[in-house]
């Protein structure tokens, strides 16, 4: 069993985050990964939100928030 800290993490990754199974191309996590960085996101899954959130707003669809 995982510590307080992790128990109240995952409880709260839980309720407030949706998570997605992405299927890449063998060699391309690692590239898109160190985009990501060099691009200031931090990490990958901002990055795949940000470009999914302009493709959508240039395609005017509006999905709310």
């Amino acid at each position: 069993m995982g510590t307080a800290a992790t128990t109240a993490k995952n409880k709260w990754n839980k309720e407030n985050l949706d998570h997605y199974h992405l299927t890449l191309p063998k060699g391309k996590k690692p590239k898109y990964m160190e985009a990501a960085k060099k691009l200031d996101y931090g990490d990958f899954s901002k990055l795949i939100v940000a470009a999914v959130d302009e493709k959508l707003e240039r395609e005017g669809i509006n999905i709310g928030e």
